[in-house]
């Protein structure tokens, strides 16, 4: 496989994560991943006949760190670890997700730390390969001692526990299994406590948050720009000058998008000089550089993180090849992620808050020029009053779910994990915001391009007019009132299915 994705240390990009996510692009594992994977193996089973008390190996778990296990019973040790942590409540995550959970730990495991057989990688990559998606439950992790309960969903189905999901069926893992051709698969010393630590539910769950954000933010981008035309905004805001004399790179990226995407307008050039009678236009028109700018910085800075995280060995205790040394330490604590979670929901509710405030602007004539909530005859219609309502409550919620989770933290396992990241929950709630934001910026896309229809024959500028026709592809012009609901279905989906993805690119790297 040519264009395999190859798990070596480092390997995994951004891109590439974004590829596992969205199109399962295949892996590979080549003959030095599994060399390292042998030697950091061969000194666990070494250790495993020995007499010397070696944690993860040889004793018990969390607070039964001390109690010493018989090497007769190492084997049913592991299976135990897997049915007791199997503790998952919740819906079950998407495809996607399962694809990142499968692909990162297999990619941490491939670095020669973890102590586990080669032959238990490749059985995760079978997996993945052949579309046997274990059914992980969403809920039930504080994100430390990495990520047990769902990763013991994950792994569980290895054994024929639990449930997978093949092309969207869910069968009983064994049958699964074997209609894929896939054995069960016995675990030995140390292999079932490496397959349950680690921080890849909570990495995984951003990264597809991050993913689904980004794509948002293309189209927020757009209704901001459509915005501008519609009510016939300045465009000197995004003057190269003003954001150079800050400074700051997102700021200084947005501008010129800015700059681009209004380069051409003929609705512009109708309102120069003396036809103009705006002095400044509100804020969030004008300060889209500044707020839309902040975030794109806050989605790089968590961007550099999870890709980090997920290139990184974070499960308990970890083999130290080059002095055969086991070493008990910490990485399963998911406060990185929890915080790079915690980043990317307040700059995804602000993409959502800023929004709204346009489609406020839009609907009100005082404003914004435009006829009353954007409707013939408004009184006889409602118009988008009610659109906007929606949005607002929207942009209300995510308020809310903004809320710092890596801030909160309840001890578990008897006071033994006595601080824990709440990264779990801090990822996962990035797919609610996600949707919301979706939601408020489709509503401002259909706000905006009615807008602007108001000022035909005249036209924006070229690639907006591009925007504008994929906008009334899926939506048509409301001219009275209907049933609104479909209209908002359908351009919530175009945003989140990616159809504005090619109109506005942004590098994500800092």
């Amino acid at each position: 496989m040519s264009d395999a994705i190859l798990l070596s240390p480092g390997s995994l990009s951004l891109d590439a994560l974004r590829r596992i996510y969205r199109d399962g692009a295949p892996l590979a594992l080549n003959d030095e991943a599994r060399a390292r994977m042998a030697k950091s193996r061969a000194i666990v089973e070494t250790i495993a006949a020995g007499d010397e008390a070696v944690y993860g190996i040889n004793t018990g778990f969390g607070k039964l760190a001390q109690k010493r296990i018989a090497a007769e019973d190492l084997d049913l040790l592991q299976k135990n670890l897997i049915l007791s942590h199997a503790t998952g409540v919740g819906a079950p995550m998407s495809d996607g997700v399962v694809r990142l959970i499968l692909a990162t730990k297999a990619a941490s495991m491939a670095v020669g730390a973890s102590g586990v057989r080669p032959e238990l990688v490749e059985a995760l990559l079978d997996l993945y390969h052949k579309g046997v998606y274990p059914v992980i439950p969403s809920k039930g992790s504080v994100g430390a001692s990495g990520d047990l309960a769902p990763l013991a969903h994950m792994c569980g189905v290895l054994l024929g526990i639990g449930h997978v999901r093949v092309n969207g069926q869910i069968v009983p893992a064994a049958d699964g299994l074997k209609a894929a051709g896939i054995p069960l698969f016995d675990l030995k010393a140390k292999e079932g406590l490496g397959l349950i630590n680690g921080t890849q539910v909570s990495t995984a769950l951003a990264l597809a948050g991050l993913f689904e954000i980004e794509r948002i933010y293309k189209a927020a981008i757009l209704s901001g720009a459509l915005s501008v035309e519609a009510v016939k905004g300045s465009h000197r805001p995004f003057d190269a000058r003003i954001s150079a004399l800050r400074g700051q790179p997102g700021q200084m990226d947005v501008a010129a998008t800015f700059r681009d995407l209004l380069a051409g307008s003929t609705i512009h050039s109708s309102h120069q000089g003396e036809a103009c009678h705006r002095v400044q236009d509100p804020y969030c028109l004008r300060c889209q550089p500044q707020v839309m700018g902040a975030i794109l910085d806050q989605m790089r800075m968590a961007a550099r993180t999870l890709v980090i995280e997920a290139n990184g060995v974070t499960d308990n205790p970890l083999v130290m090849v080059d002095t055969g040394e086991v070493i008990s330490g910490g990485n399963f604590h998911a406060e990185p992620v929890a915080m790079a979670a915690d980043q990317l929901a307040i700059a995804a509710s602000e993409i959502g808050a800023l929004s709204e405030r346009r489609i406020a602007m839009l609907i009100d004539t005082t404003i914004s020029g435009l006829p009353p909530f954007l409707v013939a005859e408004p009184g006889l219609n409602s118009g988008f009053m009610i659109a906007h309502v929606t949005a607002a409550a929207l942009a209300s919620e995510n308020k809310t779910l903004a809320h710092p989770a890596s801030v909160d933290s309840l001890p578990t396992s008897a006071n033994q994990e006595d601080h824990v990241s709440m990264a779990t929950f801090a990822a996962r709630r990035l797919g609610d915001i996600a949707e919301n934001i979706a939601t408020i910026v489709g509503i401002e896309l259909l706000a905006a391009a009615q807008g602007l229809e108001t000022w035909r024959p005249l036209e924006t500028s070229p690639r907006l007019e591009a925007a504008m026709a994929t906008i009334r592809a899926a939506v048509p012009r409301y001219d009275v009132d209907r049933y609104f609901a479909p209209d908002l279905a359908a351009i919530g989906a175009l945003v989140q299915g990616g159809g504005f993805d090619s109109a506005v690119s942004f590098d994500m790297a800092l």
